[in-house]
């Protein structure tokens, strides 16, 4: 029997993981984490801002935030940002 190795164009891979369809899909999945973060009563109530920045490293990336001092405990008792993430069909998980 006759068995291929596959073998990974890593160069290739990294090159989707930088372009801007990738990086443009990302960025659209962040907004509407924001969106969902932003629309909670909890964060609409005391007027948080919910911020999105997008950045590169060895791929195209983005990171949510709430940009107020009750962030913190928006997140805590009622997982804001976790269940926003999981509406958008992301996994959260502890590094």
């Amino acid at each position: 029997m006759n068995r291929s190795k596959l073998k990974l164009d890593h160069s290739g891979i990294e090159a989707v993981l930088k372009s801007a369809e990738v990086a443009a899909e990302i960025g659209d999945l962040a907004e509407s984490v924001r969106a969902e973060v932003a629309a909670h009563p909890a964060v609409t109530k005391h007027k948080m801002t919910v911020r999105v920045s997008t950045y590169t490293t060895d791929r195209a990336a983005a990171a949510v935030d709430i940009a107020h001092p009750g962030g913190l405990g928006a997140q805590a008792k009622y997982g804001v940002l976790t269940r926003a993430a999981g509406a958008a069909g992301l996994e959260v998980r502890e590094s």
